[in-house]
């Protein structure tokens, strides 16, 4: 009979004398198997990817100040180290709001960028007022996604 654990059946009784296995140090290392094979299937099979960062154009026909933006910026900016971060999506105000758009309120002005990470706003710019502005604001909103994504733990999808 097992003194340590009186009430033990099996196998484990026997181990549990002599310091083997006991129930608790079985029980911990099902857990632990468990553990190691959920990280596993995450790596195989990938876990859900967050949305990538994207900045979205709010325009109108009419506006006089989107036309600008693409003769100043609408060229370069695809090519451009921000718009890799964020690629541009283009959005007429007069349209129905798409549905994952439909939490982005406040659009007065055309153009309105809005830089949208992972389904939430990060920031926006009412307004073209000159290709310098532009670049400096839209610098600093990118900042606070890529610090935003720093904090974040990383995806066990972005292993290979």
């Amino acid at each position: 009979m097992n003194m340590k654990y009186p009430d033990a059946i099996g196998p484990t009784a026997m181990h549990a004398v002599d310091g083997g296995v006991t129930p608790k140090r079985r029980f911990a290392g099902l857990h632990a198997g468990r553990l190691v094979l959920a990280i596993l299937a995450v790596w195989l099979f990938g876990a859900p990817a967050a949305k990538a960062a994207e900045l979205v154009m709010f325009e109108s026909a009419g506006c006089a100040y989107c036309r600008l933006w693409d003769e100043q910026i609408g060229g370069v900016y695809p090519r451009s180290d921000l718009g890799a971060v964020a690629p541009l999506r283009r959005v007429d105000v007069d349209d129905p709001r798409p549905d994952d758009l439909e939490t982005i309120g406040g659009v007065v002005f055309t153009p309105t960028f809005v830089l949208v990470d992972d389904g939430a706003e990060v920031g926006r710019i009412s307004g073209y007022i000159g290709e310098y502005q532009f670049w400096g604001l839209l610098q600093r909103m990118v900042a606070r996604v890529q610090a935003r994504r720093a904090t974040l733990p990383p995806s066990p999808a972005a292993f290979p």
